[in-house]
């Protein structure tokens, strides 16, 4: 598997929106009711949604952001090895600086774990994604977010 980087791709390709979301100088992880590790605000593009909808949506899910400024970052694709060559699917990389955040998920996730940028390591995390969100939040960081 590969992550590569690009500054925009033709908008019907993108089929994720990720936001790299910070709450009063902390990052913002969430652990999904179904699972025991943390992952980076984010998810699936419905029909006919705009990929910042996307975004703005998944980000007010999974976090319970309520005030927010959102921007992109960069488009991200994740390329795998097929027998018959490789696929590679599309998302769009976000940040936010969350302002107000509600009290109560009423969602997928079960909780969000705030952790402070000079505690974040790749290792610090146990990721449900390990070999893309790191990747994602690193180009990011990168990128002077």
């Amino acid at each position: 598997m590969e992550i590569r980087f690009y500054e925009k791709v033709e908008d019907s390709l993108l089929r994720f929106a990720v936001i790299i979301a910070v709450y009063q100088g902390n990052y913002i992880f969430c652990k999904h009711r179904e699972r025991t590790t943390l992952e980076i605000p984010g998810g699936h593009r419905e029909p006919g949604e705009h990929i910042g909808e996307t975004a703005r949506r998944e980000l007010q899910e999974e976090t319970g952001a309520i005030h927010f400024a959102i921007r992109p970052v960069c488009v991200y694709s994740v390329v795998r090895q097929e027998t018959d060559g490789e696929s590679e699917t599309f998302g769009m990389l976000y940040y936010a600086e969350v302002e107000t955040l509600e009290s109560k998920l009423h969602n997928e996730i079960e909780h969000t774990v705030l952790i402070a940028p000079d505690y974040y390591t790749r290792e610090s995390i146990d990721w449900t994604y390990p070999k893309i969100q790191p990747e994602l939040l690193h180009e990011a960081q990168r990128r002077g977010f």
